[in-house]
């Protein structure tokens, strides 16, 4: 099993910054990818970046370049850096491993809530 916890989030004005963070705990040798996702109310959750353990990188097209997902796998942490927030990132944020390449499964976080303002 893996365990993920948040923190970070919180409310910020339009065009600020805010980091969210996760770490990850128990069988952490099983992980392949990271990633954080977001959901708002009556959407599907869905992919804001993606890091695979190569460091490879996928972003979500409207936080490209906003965005900056990175990973330390000796502490088994991963973390989203958002800068110029707009209101459209309000959302509750996820933090996601991926074991199943490994024989582990999908785990999710608890969810951290981003709150742009206008």
């Amino acid at each position: 099993q893996v365990q993920l916890v948040e923190s970070g989030g919180g409310l910020v004005q339009a065009g600020g910054s805010l980091s969210l963070s996760c770490a990850a705990s128990g069988a952490v040798f099983i992980i392949n990818t990271m990633g954080w996702y977001r959901q708002t109310p009556g959407k599907e959750r869905g992919l804001v970046a993606l890091i695979f353990k190569s460091g490879r990188i996928n972003y979500k097209s409207a936080v490209r370049g906003r965005f900056t997902i990175s990973r330390d796998n000796t502490r088994n942490t991963l973390a989203l850096q958002m800068n110029n927030l707009k209101p459209e990132d309000t959302a509750l944020y996820y933090c996601h491993a991926d074991a199943k390449r490994n024989g582990g499964k999908e785990y999710w976080g608890q969810g951290t809530q981003v709150t742009v303002s206008s």
